[in-house]
C-alpha cells in the first residue's frame, strides 16, 4: 500500500488501529516478541499485526476492531 508517497505510512487522520502491546525496540529480539503476539492474536481468531512506532522506538501489536474493555 503506497499513501501520501510512501510505503506504509497512512495519513494520522486515517491511522485508526487499536493498541493491544507494546515491545521495545531494542529487545534483544527484536521484533520476534511482539510477532509472536500478533500471531497468538490471529490464531485466537482477533486481527492483529506489528507495526513500529518511531517516536516511541517500540513495536507496537494493534487491530482494527475495537477492544472489549
Amino acid at each position: 500500500m503506497v499513501e501520501s508517497g510512501r510505503a506504509g505510512v497512512l495519513p494520522l487522520a486515517e491511522q485508526r488501529a487499536t493498541v493491544l502491546e507494546r515491545f521495545p525496540a531494542g529487545h534483544p529480539r527484536g521484533s520476534w516478541p511482539a510477532d509472536e503476539c500478533a500471531a497468538q492474536q490471529q490464531a485466537q481468531g482477533q486481527p492483529g499485526r506489528v507495526v513500529m512506532d518511531l517516536r516511541t522506538d517500540q513495536f507496537l501489536v494493534t487491530t482494527d476492531s475495537p477492544t472489549q474493555e
